[in-house]
């Protein structure tokens, strides 16, 4: 019999949660995903060296002020792991839009677009590029501007129902639902522990996906932010899921059975009048778990940001 790995590739698309490009060799996903903390561990790595003298350079050319080449070498160097990363992927690359853009509906737009520029001058298509934003209502609102100009986004930090509904709604390419911390929240809430079966984000995940299968939405279903190769086995026939190197290299080495958990619907229904703005903020008021995670994740990217950017900051 095949691994685990081998099994659930036969139905769900395997992301690699890493910016690493040793791993992404190692394990052949279809796609790969970085974010803020993802690109500070990258930027660690000695091999990552010659990147980061690149984008230094890069923004020395494009800016006298500091602050602004600081900004401008961050940029550059998402897109030159991510261009390099692409030589391993047949698929696409999720780069993330600077978290402290995350209320900024214009902002997110802007640096979105010159996200893809900057990938489009290295000869990377955008078809190969997905924008990651967090799935605040300003991100959802611009993913949805950037989805009609041809831009496709990956909106993550999603942990609620009306976010998932925000986003199909938006006509969003791909969203990331956060199974492990949801489940972290509900732990540490709780003080309970949960089976896989019963594991709060894989529940979550699970009642996102039979949704969107229900209502005929196109949007890609990516269950992220694992904590355990259980978490993955019930979500397996997801969409798509982003799996972080130690756990790919756990399925990859257990030869069990895996049984397909989550299949489409054939019985469509008509979709549910839009969340507005007010009843998603509202839902969100109401969903303390939601509401938590998705501030503390977009602090934590932010703080991971500002780290990059002090790494980069003594280089100029």
């Amino acid at each position: 019999m095949s691994n685990k790995l081998s099994q659930l590739k036969e139905f769900t698309t395997i992301v690699a949660d890493t910016g690493d490009i040793t791993a992404i060799k190692d394990f052949l996903p279809q796609d790969a995903t970085t974010n803020p903390s993802l690109m500070l561990k990258a930027a660690q790595i000695p091999e990552y060296a010659p990147f980061l003298d690149q984008a230094i350079a890069w923004a020395k050319t494009q800016s006298n002020d500091k602050d602004q080449q600081i900004l401008d070498a961050g940029d550059k160097l998402a897109v030159i792991v991510g261009t390099e990363i692409l030589k391993y992927v047949p698929g696409r690359i999720s780069t993330e839009v600077d978290a402290r853009l995350s209320f900024d509906k214009e902002a997110t737009l802007a640096k979105a677009r010159k996200l893809i520029a900057l990938y489009e001058e290295a000869g990377v298509s955008r078809d190969r590029v997905l924008i990651k934003a967090a799935s605040t209502w300003e991100g959802i609102k611009a993913a949805e501007e950037l989805e009609k100009e041809g831009i496709n986004c990956n909106l993550t930090l999603l942990f609620s129902f009306a976010q998932a509904q925000a986003c199909a709604e938006a006509g969003v390419y791909l969203i990331s639902p956060f199974v492990g911390r949801i489940l972290d929240w509900y732990k540490k809430s709780t003080g309970q522990e949960y089976t896989a079966e019963t594991d709060p984000g894989v529940v979550s995940v699970t009642e996102i996906y039979n949704y969107y299968k229900q209502h005929g939405y196109n949007t890609v279903v990516m269950g992220a932010s694992f904590r355990n190769i259980g978490e993955i086995e019930q979500l397996a026939g997801c969409d798509r899921l982003t799996i972080s190197p130690n756990l790919l290299e756990e399925l990859k080495k257990d030869e069990g059975k895996l049984e397909r958990k989550l299949v489409p619907t054939t019985d469509v229904k008509p979709a549910p009048a839009a969340i507005t703005e007010t009843a998603f903020r509202w839902a969100m008021n109401e969903d303390a778990m939601a509401t938590e995670k998705l501030s503390e994740g977009i602090r934590n990217f932010a703080a991971d940001q500002a780290k990059l950017e002090v790494t980069l900051a003594s280089m100029l």
